[in-house]
């Protein structure tokens, strides 16, 4: 064999090894992405530059050593095909996405050929976010969806943030360890959702923005836990139910307040399936912040 013969079956010795061994690093995989449980990235974090050259930034979070990503409505602007080969041509998987509420139920086709696993609700509508009545209809809503996921091969689940966590007045006590002395919008939507349909996806940054522990939701949830999103808290800030710029205390996972010992464990504890980091915003590059989230979690143990 002469050498082009030789250099072309090199090449295609390390195309296989890169297929069978996708979570290979290349800035280095640390123990917690590679023994315990894939680590993820949700694109929001990084729209600005996903939205301009989504293959470059794609490689970019493959090199870090993320071995998949969650996408949102932005990158929605490619076919589910195109943006399926984009994803898994750079090392990368993606088993969920964000869907706004109201077009999700539109969405079960494009969710499918994107080989997705979960379809997740991002947010209620502003309109829906004081009232009991809001929440029981989001709350009937999420059980449509989820039967109807079920039929595609999918699952269905919601992703919290601050204002599902006010007490909407006039509900009553509520004691199953929430700390809060009326029901919420989020205790009605674990309520009045079917557990074989609807699963939770806590954001854990949201869920201290409003004054409680993630650990305790998380244990409430149970195996209703499927996936997590993981961005940190800067110190000192005050709570609020309302998502507005004094909402805005985010920061890279291990520089903030979170417990991320205690959180990690117990969703280890419950299975949880998928984590990935998420900023909503950033000081400086968002790929910056997310490579410092990963060097955090990669050392954990």
């Amino acid at each position: 064999m002469g050498q082009e013969g030789l250099m072309q079956t090199r090449r295609r010795f390390l195309r296989n090894v890169a297929a069978l061994l996708p979570a290979v690093a290349v800035e280095g995989r640390g123990a917690w992405a590679l023994e315990r449980v894939p680590l993820g990235v949700q694109l929001f974090t990084v729209r600005k530059e996903a939205e301009r050259n989504l293959p470059r930034v794609l490689d970019q979070i493959h090199r870090i050593g993320y071995q998949e990503v969650e996408t949102y409505p932005g990158v929605y602007t490619y076919t589910a095909s195109a943006l399926r080969h984009m994803i898994v041509d750079a090392g990368l998987r993606v088993p969920s996405g964000h869907f706004n509420y109201d077009d999700l139920g539109t969405r079960y086709e494009f969710a499918t050929e994107l080989g997705l696993e979960w379809m997740v609700c991002s947010m209620i509508p502003p309109a829906m976010w004081d009232s009991f009545a809001g929440f029981r209809a989001a709350a009937k809503q999420f059980n449509a969806w989820g039967k109807q996921a079920k039929e595609y091969g999918l699952r269905f689940a919601f992703h919290n943030h601050d204002y599902e966590f006010r007490p909407l007045p006039g509900q009553g006590v509520f004691s199953a360890g929430t700390g809060v002395t009326e029901k919420t919008g989020y205790d009605v939507l674990m309520q009045e959702t079917d557990p074989e349909l609807v699963f939770f996806e806590v954001d854990v940054y949201w869920v201290v923005q409003a004054g409680h522990d993630p650990v305790t939701l998380m244990r409430l949830l149970g195996p209703r836990l499927r996936l997590l999103h993981l961005k940190d808290r800067g110190a000192g800030a005050s709570i609020s139910y309302d998502m507005n710029q004094e909402s805005a205390h985010f920061e890279p996972v291990g520089r903030g307040t979170l417990d991320w010992k205690a959180i990690l464990a117990e969703g280890e504890r419950l299975g949880v399936e998928h984590y990935f980091v998420e900023q909503d915003q950033t000081q400086g590059p968002a790929i910056d912040a997310v490579r410092e989230s990963y060097r955090y979690l990669s050392r954990m143990v």
